[in-house]
């Protein structure tokens, strides 16, 4: 891996990491759910889902593209996102933690198993959604084809 590469990474993941910690720290925990983790993980899916959808349709093969996806997919995405504290939290509802009172497996199940499955489901609206944005912006850019090339443009 290039030492570029390894800096957008970790420019992206800081930049993530510190949106995440932002939003833990705004959204407090309702009853035995860490809200603000759920949000991150559910928002980091639909975000990696549409920036992927998004830099595949409107920038295929140019040189930003790549680099775009190493700063904001793996990087920000990646440092936005959190499934190993996912982890810890569904330990902890289902008591394992030796922490207070939890309120049992089935809720540490239904709370992975249910931010894993959302988690899917947001991805796919958001290839659905970035789909849909660049459809839509080469369909509005006049003098542009079903390839979403501009006319003359030579590829």
């Amino acid at each position: 891996m290039r030492p570029q590469s390894l800096a957008l990474v970790a420019l992206g993941g800081t930049f993530g990491a510190a949106a995440r910690e932002g939003l833990v720290l705004s959204v407090p925990d309702a009853g035995h759910l860490p809200w603000a983790i759920v949000i991150a993980n559910l928002a980091g899916a639909f975000l990696l889902g549409l920036l992927y959808e998004a830099l595949n349709r409107s920038i295929p093969g140019r040189a930003r593209g790549p680099r775009l996806r190493l700063l904001l997919g793996t990087g920000f995405c990646g440092g936005f996102t959190t499934y190993s504290t996912l982890a810890v939290g569904a330990v902890a509802l289902a008591g394992w933690g030796g922490g207070p009172a939890a309120p049992g497996l089935g809720w540490a199940a239904g709370y992975a198993f249910g931010t894993v499955l959302a988690g899917a489901l947001a991805t796919w609206c958001g290839i659905l959604a970035g789909s849909r944005r660049t459809d839509t912006s080469a369909a509005a850019s006049p003098g542009s084809n079903s390839t979403g090339a501009n006319a003359g443009d030579v590829r």
